[in-house]
């Protein structure tokens, strides 16, 4: 194994290398070199919020499992357990049907969570959630490229911005103004933490031909679309926003479905980043 390689305690593979193409894929990506009409990218991105609705309406609440490893991966949210008598403001941007905050509050986590996704059908299931509880967890439909987040979460209050899987669903020209637009609501010295698509997951080798917006990026047969992160890409994202970068890594897992003899490689990106205080204020912070 690279010395800069680690496999951690659940199996993931931890890396800051992209993985080796077989000579196929290589092939196939070097080939898919049309990308969708500009009339069709216009379309989609005027149809986004219509197609995640139609997504949230076939899928109900069954599509995504609810996300019990988000403490293992991030320790801040780990700490947000223990009896340290304050509680932790948790805004979850892009927060679906609820798999990432509801094992958090059923958790016992001293946490109050601000809620957010693009979808109304999507904060309606939040809402109607057995565990939903106002006390604990604003949620609301928002567009994060443009819709002001301070106008429902007080500014500079939280602690810790989540954006799990997210980032990706957005137009590459707004990712920079989206971050801007969340950190607005972070305290300085809190953080943004970061899972997604990474540069050559099994799901991005898979796109057949005419479904390449651009390079990395790409729209699913059902209209949604999804980018492809390199570390190197992710970090220009955050940064150019303002926010300072503490760690990124690749994952590397399996996906394995024995059944049907599915064994797939998953690549994902994690990232910790900074709001800086005011005197170490960059560019777009400030």
């Amino acid at each position: 194994m690279d010395p800069e390689t680690v496999k951690d305690g659940s199996g993931q593979i931890i890396c800051n290398r992209t993985r080796e193409l077989s000579l196929e894929e290589q092939s196939r990506l070097l080939s898919d070199t049309n990308c969708v009409s500009e009339f069709k990218q216009n379309k989609l991105e005027l149809e986004a919020q219509k197609n995640w609705d139609l997504f949230y309406k076939r899928n109900t609440t069954k599509f995504f499992k609810d996300r019990h490893w988000t403490k293992r991966e991030f320790e801040e949210l780990a700490s947000s357990s223990t009896d340290t008598g304050k509680t932790l403001v948790l805004f979850e941007v892009g927060c679906g049907v609820g798999n990432f905050i509801f094992p958090l509050l059923e958790d016992g986590s001293n946490l109050f969570v601000f809620a957010c996704d693009f979808s109304q059908r999507a904060v309606d299931f939040v809402k109607s959630h057995s565990s939903f509880d106002s006390n604990h967890c604003t949620v609301f439909q928002a567009d994060i490229t443009k819709d002001d987040s301070t106008a429902t979460v007080p500014m500079e209050t939280v602690d810790i911005a989540t954006m799990i899987f997210v980032l990706s669903a957005i137009h590459p020209d707004k990712m920079i103004k989206s971050i801007i637009n969340v950190a607005k609501a972070l305290k300085p010295g809190g953080h943004i933490l970061i899972r997604d698509y990474g540069l050559y997951d099994h799901a991005m080798l898979r796109f057949s031909k005419g479904h390449k917006l651009s390079d990395c990026f790409y729209v699913r047969q059902d209209g949604t679309r999804a980018y492809y992160f390199s570390l190197e890409q992710l970090r220009s994202v955050m940064e150019q926003a303002g926010l300072q970068t503490v760690n990124t890594t690749y994952i590397q897992r399996s996906t394995v479905n024995i059944k049907e003899g599915i064994d797939v490689p998953r690549i994902f990106v994690q990232g910790k980043f900074l709001k800086p205080f005011p005197t170490q204020s960059t560019s777009g912070l400030s």
